[in-house]
């Protein structure tokens, strides 16, 4: 027998999503191209809601 919720199951979905930083590893923080710190872009941290890196512990936040 198959459970109910099975039935109507389907898999998260991976959003595709690039960030406009980069973390950078001498500083230990998530910066913009041009240099600038991307946990001071309040932009960024409405539309991403953190700048948490990819390097590492997902729960370290930069800011």
């Amino acid at each position: 027998m198959r459970p109910f919720a099975l039935n109507y199951a389907r898999p998260a979905q991976q959003l595709e999503v690039s960030a406009p930083y980069a973390y950078d590893s001498r500083l230990q923080l998530n910066v913009f191209p041009d240099g600038r710190l991307a946990a001071h872009d309040y932009a960024v941290l409405r539309e991403l809601g953190s700048t948490t890196s990819t390097a590492g512990s997902k729960t370290h936040f930069d800011d």
